[in-house]
């Protein structure tokens, strides 16, 4: 499904490949030879998304695109199932496996690995070539590796990356009553979004 939102529309070139049950909504611009299947949800709320050549999109994963932190993906990159690429940077040939989240303000460096529900932290920079184990934490700049029981370390580094004020644009301590009153006036934009059917996608505005 190909979706207008604040008037932008998705770009997909003749070599691409969208799934029926798969998403594009706004500004999202595919490469040559993408693949985009099923379930997989591309949304440029108000920031673009970029999808280099050959890059697949696999099922039931969500990228998404803010003013702030738009995300760009390289060519030859896999974004696994359920994996969740949220307003980063992703070089090329990088491998997101199934889980894996990258949050806003992120690089994955070129030929980094993000293993089973791994996570790159928000403003962290991953080494090109680095390999995130399964379930590990990368954070800070450049990102150093935590396992998964390493609370106390990993929020030393943590701390000082403004996950609150990165995403939500808030400091810490916000209450959750604030922070989801301004996500929903935010996501509220949805409202006048337009589903495109039969229309040309190759030039974008």
């Amino acid at each position: 499904m190909l979706i207008e939102h604040r008037g932008q529309r998705p770009v997909v070139p003749d070599s691409a490949y969208v799934a029926p049950s798969a998403t594009l909504c706004g500004a999202v611009v595919l490469g040559d030879g993408v693949r985009v299947l099923h379930g997989a949800v591309l949304s440029a709320e108000d920031g673009e998304i970029r999808i280099g050549v050959n890059t697949v999109v696999m099922e039931h994963s969500l990228v998404r695109g803010r003013a702030r932190h738009r995300t760009a993906v390289g060519d030859a990159v896999l974004i696994g199932p359920h994996s969740h690429v949220n307003g980063a940077t992703v070089q090329d040939e990088v491998f997101v496996a199934t889980g894996a989240s990258l949050f806003p303000g992120s690089v994955a460096g070129a030929g980094a690995e993000l293993r089973i529900n791994s996570v790159l932290h928000a403003n962290s920079k991953l080494a090109p070539g680095t390999v995130v184990p399964i379930g590990w934490i990368a954070a800070g700049d450049p990102a150093q590796l935590f396992a998964p029981g390493q609370h106390d370390e990993l929020w030393e580094v943590q701390q000082g990356l403004d996950f609150p004020g990165t995403v939500y644009g808030v400091p810490r301590g916000t209450p959750m009553t604030d922070i989801m009153a301004r996500q929903s006036a935010y996501y509220g934009a949805h409202r006048d979004d337009r589903v495109l059917g039969g229309e040309s996608t190759n030039d974008v505005g």
